[in-house]
């Protein structure tokens, strides 16, 4: 990826994680914040806003920190199992006890006494179902191959991500963050392809323009490179 299209990820992850976290907390923190707009309170709204959206590019730099950590794993992954199919074996081993974990140890830290175990199921299911709709997605776009570590990476990487609100589990906030992680997450993966295709048009329209190059040396197809995994 050139640095024009990295500073392009970067930045338009922010604004997903800020919009995102902005929306979601005047849902979530309705109750908090209604007085706001009922006594029609504007410097309290715009101060409320604009601390909002500092804390979704906060969760949108968690985020990316997480998206490029997962895909240095990725390649490691890959060569130290010196197989697809064992990989991804591996990571939905790690899918499946993450979702365990997700439920059982919250359960277990913050249920009380009379307590059911369903209502923990909610954020493990929600995230699997938005982990399934975004891999069914990216291999659409791009091929099988990408269906499990888009997975792994929406499911087992959020929750990585996630723990700082997990350990606390305040309603508010733990919903507040892992919306703007699961909208981060899920553009970075099904952004990134198309800015590495971008990236190669970009050098070798560089490559055409230099005078060193040859006329015969011209671009090939692009639409005859293999698709992306991931």
């Amino acid at each position: 990826m050139t640095s024009r299209n990295w500073v392009k990820l970067f930045l338009n992850t922010l604004l997903v994680g800020g919009l995102t976290t902005a929306i979601v907390g005047f849902i979530v923190r309705w109750n908090e914040f209604q007085p706001y707009f009922t006594e029609f309170k504007l410097i309290d709204i715009l101060s409320t806003l604009i601390w909002l959206i500092v804390m979704g590019f906060l969760f949108s730099v968690i985020s990316q920190m997480g998206f490029f950590a997962y895909l240095t794993i990725h390649r490691f992954g890959l060569g130290i199992f010196k197989s697809v199919s064992l990989w991804n074996a591996v990571q939905v081993i790690l899918i499946l006890f993450g979702l365990f974990d997700l439920v059982y140890l919250r359960y277990e830290n913050f249920a009380g006494p009379d307590d059911s175990i369903l209502p923990y199921f909610g954020p493990a299911t929600l995230l699997l179902v938005v982990g399934l709709a975004v891999a069914w997605y990216k291999t659409k776009q791009t091929n099988r191959d990408a269906f499990i570590p888009t997975m792994f990476f929406m499911i087992v990487v959020t929750l990585v991500e996630w723990v700082p609100v997990l350990r606390v589990n305040e309603q508010s906030w733990l919903y507040l963050m892992l919306f703007a992680l699961v909208a981060c997450n899920a553009y970075q993966l099904l952004i990134l392809h198309k800015l590495n295709l971008q990236s190669e048009q970009d050098r070798q329209k560089r490559a055409g323009q230099s005078p060193s190059t040859p006329k015969s040396n011209k671009p090939s197809n692009l639409k005859k490179t293999k698709k992306p995994s991931i």
